[in-house]
């Protein structure tokens, strides 16, 4: 639907959001030694290190030579592999566009526990849901759902850059590519859309994220913020000039002294 490209939301509290970049190169470096070790390497790996609701839940018993974690860490360990080069690709771009200024908004190491417990939401909730399953759940697509939507709430209107439809590059208020990516989840998660894709993984990372900027964001960062991404100012509302009463003897401003005789004539000695 939309691919985002660029953001101009410039970093207002930090100088760099090294903590975004670590988070991309740490999947980039899981995809690829996973890649190199082969077909086997990488079927251990997805076994051992992602999440399968059946075995958590100690429903089935994983065969030992692929117990190489706690079956609990796999809570967070799925989060950094992925199955193909598009599916680490799309991730990374959706946390290289947005992820930096909810890093801006939040700081270094409150954004890094945002991120691990919207990765957590997601596998979570992909285990209520699917209690029972075998199936690996695998990618960080549950801790960018909840970028996306701290984004959001941090910044709706907020230029964009985009392609539409995947060839129609668009520069629009984030809240409208966003909130369709949002709809678009629920939709199909209700739906129940292809079954290649944990939409339950996307809307715990949504409900996650969602709740935890609102405690997370550092003090004085604003929700809703303004198309250039500061609070929107506030406006400037002069209060009305008190009456001032006259002193004794003397006649009001507002209202014509007292008139004597007719027509206003002054009086004679």
């Amino acid at each position: 639907m939309f691919i985002p490209l660029y953001d101009t939301n410039r970093l207002r509290h930090i100088r760099l959001q090294y903590v975004t970049i670590g988070l991309i190169a740490a999947n980039v470096l899981v995809y690829l030694a996973t890649t190199i070790g082969g077909e086997n390497f990488a079927n251990a790996a997805v076994l051992g290190l992602g999440f399968i609701p059946s075995v958590v839940h100690d429903k089935v018993e994983l065969s030992p030579e692929f117990v190489v974690i706690p079956e609990s860490l796999s809570y967070l360990t799925y989060s950094f592999l992925h199955a193909d080069i598009f599916h680490l690709g799309g991730n990374m771009l959706f946390l290289w566009v947005f992820g930096d200024n909810v890093e801006d908004a939040l700081g270094h190491i409150r954004y890094l526990i945002f991120y691990l417990a919207c990765a957590v939401a997601g596998a979570f909730f992909q285990g209520l849901v699917a209690w029972d399953s075998q199936v690996p759940l695998i990618g960080a697509s549950g801790a960018i759902a909840g970028v996306v939507a701290a984004y959001l709430i941090l910044y709706p209107r907020v230029k964009i850059w985009v392609l539409a439809f995947a060839r129609i590059p668009l520069r629009i208020p984030a809240f409208i590519p966003l909130i369709l990516w949002i709809l678009f989840q629920i939709v199909m998660f209700a739906g129940g859309g292809e079954d290649q894709i944990s939409w339950a993984c996307h809307i715990g990372g949504i409900i996650a994220g969602a709740v935890l900027v609102l405690v997370l964001r550092s003090r004085g960062v604003p929700l809703l913020a303004g198309a250039d991404g500061e609070p929107d100012p506030t406006p400037n509302i002069q209060q009305p000039p008190l009456p001032i009463e006259p002193a004794a003897g003397e006649a009001s401003p507002a209202q014509p002294a007292r008139q004597w005789g007719r027509g206003g004539a002054s009086p004679r000695d």
